[in-house]
């Protein structure tokens, strides 16, 4: 690990610290227990979404040998949103919001994981990887239109509270699936730590992989397994949020320049820890709740995603 590496992770785990503290302490008015309780669960769920979204899209990336592709190019965002609309077109909306229980919480995460699963290990056996983006690609569509057929029979008012459902939401994260979520997260991300090494030599591509003594197909589909888990319960926690995982990995690759993925973890973490916190903070404090965390993140997102594109095809010859 270079020493200017060590620096720059040092630096962000200050400046991230930092805004932490200014988070939890800033305008508490002498009501320390109660903005502590108040920010302190959105500060555990910053923690636990970006820690997971960040390990998730850069072993994706490196599954792919792409980083402009995040998981969400196998219809996660849309199963989980078809899975909310489904369940607010049949129980109803009032029900569903007040009879919200860890149940719900696992079963939607069982569901977006057993499907991606299939669809992995069905594709994956054919030894095409392409084909299952293209594929997961194609369900996402699907998805959405039956979630948009749905939308649009359902009563207004159910409706509107669907909508609220299925915008990232930070401020309103049910503290009875903190718990789980991050034992869940921690035994996942603890995987993707050990197997680092492993993904090492992945980035070498799949010919030296192979070479190298690593089952690609096996290890790739395993991978796939971990990463949709991760994705489940970061959505199922606080809602889809399509370019966190892109904005922070590709940042990662540009600030470290390094093909070791531990240090990409960990200054991806950092980075998105900033950037929810830091973010969060802009909304409350500076523009006043006028905004969502949500919506800064695919304003910002969408502008590096078209930036890089851009950056990309000017380096064609």
């Amino acid at each position: 690990m270079k020493k200017r590496n060590v620096r720059v992770l040092i630096g962000f785990a200050v400046v991230a610290g930092l805004v932490m503290v200014l988070f939890l302490t800033y305008k508490t008015y002498g009501n320390w227990a109660f903005a502590l309780k108040l920010r302190g669960k959105k500060l555990v769920a910053f923690t636990l979404v970006g820690i997971m979204t960040s390990f998730a899209t850069i072993s994706f990336q490196t599954v792919t040998e792409n980083h402009f592709l995040t998981p969400n190019i196998l219809g996660l965002d849309s199963l989980y949103v078809l899975i909310q609309t489904l369940s607010f077109f049949v129980f109803g909306g009032a029900q569903m919001l007040s009879q919200q229980s860890i149940w719900q919480f696992l079963g939607t995460i069982l569901v977006v994981t057993l499907l991606s699963t299939a669809l992995a290990f069905s594709l994956l056996k054919r030894r095409n990887l392409f084909l299952l983006l293209m594929v997961g690609m194609i369900l996402g569509t699907f998805f959405s239109s039956i979630s948009t057929f749905l939308q649009v029979l359902m009563d207004p008012n159910e409706y509107d509270l669907l909508q609220g459902k299925l915008f990232a939401s930070f401020g309103n994260v049910n503290s009875q699936f903190l718990g789980v979520a991050a034992i869940l997260g921690f035994l996942l991300i603890l995987l993707l730590w050990r197997w680092a090494s492993k993904l090492d030599v992945l980035h070498l591509g799949r010919d030296q992989a192979m070479n190298l003594g690593i089952e690609v197909e096996a290890f790739q589909l395993v991978l796939l397994v971990v990463i949709s888990m991760l994705v489940a319960i970061a959505t199922a926690l606080v809602g889809p949020v399509t370019f966190l995982g892109f904005i922070v990995a590709n940042v990662s690759y540009q600030l470290f320049a390094t093909y070791e993925h531990r240090l990409l973890f960990i200054g991806g973490a950092l980075l998105a820890l900033l950037f929810l916190v830091g973010g969060q903070f802009l909304v409350e404090q500076v523009f006043s709740l006028n905004t969502t965390l949500s919506v800064v993140i695919e304003f910002v997102g969408g502008i590096y995603f078209v930036t890089k594109i851009i950056k990309e095809r000017g380096k064609q010859p």
